[in-house]
């Protein structure tokens, strides 16, 4: 693909990971700042999700957060942003995110960043979005669902090709590359999205 300038990144909120999540998210920020590309997230302050947003501004980055009214009245939201936009519900909240994107990165995280990870396989699935998808792989967080995704594709629940859908890299230095190298997607995916 052509060279990104939005990526959205789906990543966590919890003050008590692991701090090599929170390391990693801050150098992810650094490196997309340094890009200059924008980065789309969640919005909030804490966790993976503010380091992501520190390690960026910190660097000269743009950080653009879409966060849900109620997590807005319960001022969840980073202050220091570029850009907050405030969404009536967390559906409104996943689509602005993916279609304001070039890609798709996903951090480590809980039941939230799951949802919006396989929301975005599934819209590539069904040829509603064609573009590169990255888990980032620390502390081997995502071999369970990369397990779990291989294991559709051989009960036959997906098919062959779509294991292209999306790239695993191990630390944040791999994200641009895996996003340039990505294969292409067609909007024609949805003629062998059933096996």
């Amino acid at each position: 693909m052509s060279e990104p300038s939005t990526v959205t990144v789906y990543c966590a909120s919890s003050r008590i990971s692991h701090p090599e999540y929170r390391e990693v998210a801050g150098r992810l920020g650094e490196l997309l700042a340094e890009a200059g590309i924008t980065i789309v997230c969640g919005g909030g302050a804490v966790g993976s999700m503010g380091a992501l947003a520190d390690g960026a501004l910190e660097h000269g980055g743009r950080v653009e957060g879409v966060l849900p009214r109620f997590m807005h009245d319960l001022e969840w939201g980073h202050p220091r942003l570029s850009d907050l936009h405030i969404v009536s519900d967390l559906h409104e909240r996943k689509r602005l995110m993916i279609d304001r994107s070039d890609a798709v990165v996903a951090l480590p995280g809980g039941c939230g960043t799951f949802e919006e990870l396989f929301e975005a396989i599934t819209w590539k699935r069904l040829g509603l979005w064609s573009k590169p998808i990255i888990l980032v792989n620390t502390r081997g967080f995502y071999d369970p669902a990369v397990a779990l995704l291989e294991r559709a594709v051989e009960e036959h629940f997906m098919d062959d090709r779509h294991r292209d859908m999306w790239q695993v890299v191990e630390g944040p230095e791999d994200v641009l590359g895996a996003i340039r190298s990505a294969p292409a997607w067609s909007d024609d995916a949805r003629e062998f999205a059933v096996p």
